[in-house]
C-alpha cells in the first residue's frame, strides 16, 4: 500500500505586478521614518536578494475561496476522481477571504467550508476544515491527510493551499513586495504499489521566535485608520531558516531512509531564493557535499511568495511540463519542505 498524489492542479492569478510598479511607492522603517534610498535603488536591492522580478495578484471578483476552488476542480479532474468521494478537504490559509477593497478578514464559515460549497459536494461526510500553519500549511495538511488514510478513518483527501496575500500587504513596507497570490491542490489517496508519503517531519518554535511573522499596523504613522497587516522581521526569519530547516530535512530523509544521492528534487517553499539556496545548500553541506545542479526548482521570479500555495503550484508546474530542466518520473524521490509564521517548519519525503 502506498499513500499517493493522485491529482495536482493550481491556479496562477492573471494580473502580473512587475517591480517597476513599486518605484513610485514610499517606504517606511518600521519607526515610521522614511527611508532614504530612491525607490529604485530598494527596488533593485530587493530584486537581488529576493529574487523576485514580479508577482501574481489575484483578480478583483475573486476571493481566496474562489482560488482555492478553481485550483481543487482541477486536481480532482487530473485524478479521475468523483468529488462526492472525498472524505477529507484539507485547506491550508491564514487570512481568509477579504474582499477586493476591504481590509477585513472573513473566515466564518471556513475557507474549506467555501470551497466545498463551490465544487458542488453534497456528500456531508466529506469533512472540510482550515489550517493555520503559516506558509508550511500546505505540507501539514498533507501530513494530517497521510495520518487520516494510514489510519483507516478515510481514503480520499483534497488538500489545498490558497492565499490572496496581496489584499493585506502593507504598501509603504518594502517587504510587501515579496507577497502574492495563488492556489495549488492535490488528490492524496491509498493506492497499490510503493512510494507516497515515505516520512514526514514537523516543528513549531514559539519560546522566542513567536512573533518574527506578525500582523501590525502600516509603518506609515500618517494612517491612522487601525487597519493591520502582515509584517515579518526578515533577519531573524533568514538565520532562524539557515539554522534550523537543514536538519529537520536531514531528520525527515532519515526517518524515509533514504541516501541523500537518490534525492532527485528539493520542492522548497518559495520565500526568498538567497534564502532557499543557502537552506538546501547547507542541508548538503550536513552530508559533505555541494548542492547539485537543478536540484531547487524556483518560481519566486514570476510568481513571488503566495505562501501556502507555492509548494504545490511549484509540483504542479513541474507535473505539467511548464519548469525548464526539471522533470519527474515514477520512482523519483523528492523532498517538500517549508518555514514560516509560527515559527513553523516541516518537511516530507515523497517518492513519485
Amino acid at each position: 500500500m502506498a499513500i499517493k498524489i493522485t491529482g495536482v492542479g493550481s491556479y496562477i492569478p492573471t494580473k502580473v505586478t512587475p517591480n517597476q510598479a513599486f518605484e513610485k511607492s514610499n517606504f517606511y522603517n518600521e519607526d515610521g521614518s522614511r527611508f532614504n534610498a530612491d525607490s529604485k535603488v530598494i527596488i533593485e536591492k530587493f530584486k537581488s536578494i529576493t529574487g523576485i522580478a514580479e508577482r501574481r495578484y489575484v483578480e478583483d471578483h475573486l476571493n481566496n475561496s474562489d482560488i482555492g476552488a478553481l485550483a481543487s476542480e482541477k486536481a480532482i479532474k487530473d485524478a479521475n476522481l468523483d468529488p462526492e468521494e472525498l472524505d477529507y478537504i484539507i485547506l491550508a490559509q491564514n487570512y481568509g477571504d477579504v474582499k477586493h477593497g476591504s481590509s477585513q478578514s472573513d473566515t466564518v464559515p471556513s475557507i474549506a467550508t467555501r470551497v466545498k460549497q463551490k465544487l458542488g459536494i453534497k456528500n456531508p461526510k466529506s469533512v472540510a476544515y482550515d489550517v493555520l500553519f503559516g506558509c508550511p500549511g500546505w505540507i501539514e495538511g498533507m501530513i494530517q491527510a497521510n495520518a487520516f488514510i494510514k489510519s483507516g478513518i478515510a481514503k480520499k483527501c483534497l488538500v489545498i493551499g490558497t492565499e490572496t496575500l496581496s489584499r493585506v500587504v502593507d504598501t509603504n513596507d518594502r517587504d510587501s513586495m515579496i507577497f502574492s497570490d495563488g492556489a495549488g491542490a492535490v488528490v492524496l489517496e491509498k493506492t497499490e504499489g510503493k512510494g507516497g508519503i515515505l516520512a514526514h517531519e514537523s516543528a513549531t518554535y514559539a519560546y522566542d521566535e513567536a512573533r518574527y511573522i506578525y500582523f501590525d499596523e502600516s509603518f506609515n504613522k500618517e494612517k491612522t485608520d487601525g487597519n493591520r497587516y502582515i509584517k515579518m522581521l526578515g533577519r531573524k526569519i533568514y538565520e532562524f531558516a539557515l539554522n534550523n530547516v537543514p536538519s529537520a530535512m536531514q531528520t525527515c530523509l532519515e526517518k524515509a531512509n533514504v541516501d541523500i544521492k537518490d534525492v532527485k528534487k528539493i520542492l522548497i517553499h518559495q520565500a526568498n531564493e538567497k534564502m532557499d539556496e543557502a537552506i538546501v545548500k547547507r542541508f548538503y553541506k550536513l552530508y559533505g557535499m555541494e548542492m547539485p545542479e537543478h536540484i531547487m526548482p524556483m518560481t519566486i521570479e514570476t510568481l513571488g511568495n503566495s505562501s501556502v500555495a507555492t509548494v504545490p503550484t511549484l509540483y504542479d508546474l513541474i507535473l505539467k511540463g511548464k519548469m525548464e530542466n526539471h522533470s519527474l518520473s515514477e520512482g523519483d524521490v523528492i523532498i517538500f519542505a517549508s518555514v514560516g509564521a509560527g515559527m513553523n517548519i516541516n518537511a516530507i519525503v515523497y517518492q513519485v
